[in-house]
């Protein structure tokens, strides 16, 4: 997986072989700019002030962050904006699906706190990461969810589409 990049607030989880297993993303990130949106060229540079009534680019290097590597088929982009920011109405085009060989999935804790075991796809558990209120993860591969408030509140977000049963959602170690 390319483009790790070391920021208060962001996690990596390994395997043994060195592969990226999950991403953590803490509620106190808010280092945007050392994940720039890409604005290099005049195209892109025309573009945002098209897209996003006016804005500049160094403004949108400063208040948006591109979390995760394009070829990734989920991705995480934090922004961090004030009030009469506008992105215009626009819809997301499909392109090349990616073909990783599991379904990437993100937890995001509302409330309370939960532990995820992060696993390789093999079975080896790589480590545990808590999560509290605002903390999410980006899961490559295998994973256990476990509770450790009462009344924690999560939202969980993954790849599509959904097979017929739970049984073939999922491979258990």
């Amino acid at each position: 997986m390319a483009r790790e990049i070391e920021a208060a607030g962001i996690e990596y989880v390994k395997a043994a072989d060195g592969r990226t297993l999950a991403q953590v993303i803490r509620n106190n990130f808010d280092d945007y700019a050392a994940f720039p949106p890409y604005l290099d060229s005049e195209e892109e540079r025309a573009h945002l002030a098209e897209a996003y009534s006016g804005a500049d680019p160094e403004t949108e290097r400063r208040t948006k962050a591109h979390m995760t590597p394009d070829e990734n088929p989920l991705q995480i982009v934090m922004l961090n904006r004030n009030p009469g920011s506008v992105v215009n109405p626009h819809y997301h085009e499909v392109t090349d699906r990616p073909t990783n060989t599991t379904r990437h999935q993100i937890m995001i804790c509302r409330s309370g706190r939960m532990r995820i075991g992060v696993y390789a796809k093999e079975g080896d558990h790589a480590g545990d990461v808590d999560l509290a209120p605002g903390d999410m993860i980006l899961m490559y591969e295998g994973h256990r969810i476990e509770v450790l408030e009462p009344g924690t509140k999560a939202i969980e977000i993954k790849e599509g589409p959904f097979p017929e049963t739970d049984e073939a959602d999922k491979v258990d170690f």
